[in-house]
């Protein structure tokens, strides 16, 4: 039997207690919320439509080498720069084919005849000299200019491929920069092979940055996971030594009600150690990694989270298909119970509805989680992923939790490849979609 770790029971999205005071004065002053709508689809609404602006054509022809990556710029620099080395010869070989024929045309020998014919003898025999340069430069420049036509297509094809080869060092620090997170920044290296370059130079310096990167965050996993072991022994003890005091039959009724009170902090507090110990464990390269169906984890987590739900009226809605991966079932657990516990503590006070789906979308894992509740602003969405962070809420109406449950459901989808996002829901509540790659 799987031991798994102590559900996180802190809220994360922005709702308000009906319990509390505080929450009732302000429930007076805001506008009622709309029923909602309709089950949840996949994704979240479109995002607005956006007109691009008219730009001239001088504007276009600026933008292009921009759009250009550095690749192609190589590729056309290197071209140009051999076309323009092949005209230049060729003006050269122009110039030097009719100074050669001038150079080695011979000078015509008139001493046996009279003068008149001499002159016209020389005119016609210059004539000749300068036709026969005109033709010979005539035919150099039309199988020139065909063999430079060649050369610019050649010159481009030996460009592209100079600028691939310049370029590859840098293809492979970009797609090693990709694939690194933090629970691969312990193995996960550039190590590019190759001459003592400025690239090399490049590579190592960047290699040696993520080691100072693995070193520190090793070490604030590290602190945050011993100093949350150190502070469980002490609230086991509180706890121990309340539970004994409250079972005295001598004490007084003030003494219990001081004693349950006391009990409901140090209980809160464990989950707090608790939660921050499991986010330091999801925040690790994965010590376990298992084949598993998340609709069979996404059954569990329901009907672990149904009996907290009917004590709050909050009816869910499943739409489980199969969907195989790989990864720690516990930690997947974990994070669904997160977002079904959070989608049932913030709903609608009466007839609440959740609504959770698995399936397989355009190639990908997915989880869906969605509830209704009050408006939660669009652009507050995303902080909500944040360590202990609460919208619309004090140290008074956040006693349900610490805010580390999204936080906990982020960092257990990023150590398995995947992404999670939030928008809010059409009526009110949020929808949570968690994307993983398959098997």
């Amino acid at each position: 039997m799987r031991e798994r770790p102590e559900r996180e029971a802190m809220p994360t999205h922005p709702m308000i207690s009906p319990h509390s005071e505080r929450a009732v004065s302000r429930s007076k002053q805001m506008p009622p919320v709309p029923p909602p709508s309709g089950p949840p689809a996949w994704d979240g609404p479109p995002p607005p439509s956006y007109t691009r602006p008219q730009r001239t054509t001088i504007e276009r022809v600026r933008e292009l080498p921009r759009r250009l990556s550095i690749r192609w710029r190589l590729t056309i620099a290197y071209g140009s720069l051999f076309f323009v080395a092949a005209a230049v010869l060729l003006i050269s070989m122009y110039v030097i084919v009719g100074t050669a024929i001038n150079v080695v045309w011979p000078e015509p020998n008139t001493d046996n005849i009279d003068a008149i014919a001499a002159a016209i003898f020389r005119a016609q025999w210059y004539a000749v000299k300068d036709q026969t340069v005109a033709s010979a430069r005539d035919a150099l420049l039309k199988s020139s200019f065909m063999a430079l036509a060649g050369v610019g297509i050649l010159a481009v094809m030996l460009g592209y491929f100079v600028a691939d080869r310049a370029m590859r060092p840098v293809s492979q620090m970009t797609a090693t920069a990709k694939k690194l997170s933090e629970s691969t920044l312990a193995h996960q290296r550039i190590d590019l092979k190759g001459p003592d370059d400025e690239l090399k130079e490049l590579a190592d310096t960047f290699d040696a940055m993520l080691t100072r990167l693995n070193l520190a965050f090793d070490t604030q996993r590290r602190f945050v996971a011993n100093a949350s072991h150190e502070l469980r022994t002490p609230l086991t003890i509180n706890r121990t030594v309340l539970e004994i005091a409250l079972s005295d039959p001598e004490a007084s009724e003030d003494l219990k009600a001081l004693g349950r009170t006391l009990l409901e902090v140090n209980a809160r507090n464990e989950k707090l150690i608790e939660g921050l110990l499991l986010l330091a464990r999801s925040e690790r390269e994965l010590a376990v990694r298992k084949p598993l169906d998340v609709q069979e984890v996404a059954q569990t987590a329901v009907e672990q989270v149904t009996p907290f739900a009917e004590d709050n009226s909050v009816t869910i809605t499943t739409e489980l298909v199969s969907a195989p991966t790989i990864g720690d079932p516990v930690l997947l657990e974990r994070s669904v119970s997160n977002l079904l516990e959070n989608a049932v503590k913030y709903n609608i006070p009466e007839n609440g509805k959740v609504w959770i789906r698995t399936g397989m979308v355009d190639g990908a894992l997915v989880v869906q989680v969605a509830n209704t509740g009050q408006h939660v602003p669009a652009y507050e969405v995303n902080t909500l992923f944040e360590p202990f962070r609460r919208l619309h809420a004090d140290r008074v109406d956040s006693a349900k939790g610490s805010g580390l449950g999204l936080s906990i459901v982020r960092a257990v989808v990023q150590a398995h490849g995947g992404n999670v996002t939030a928008v809010p829901r059409e009526g009110g509540g949020l929808v949570v979609t968690i994307r993983l790659p398959s098997r």
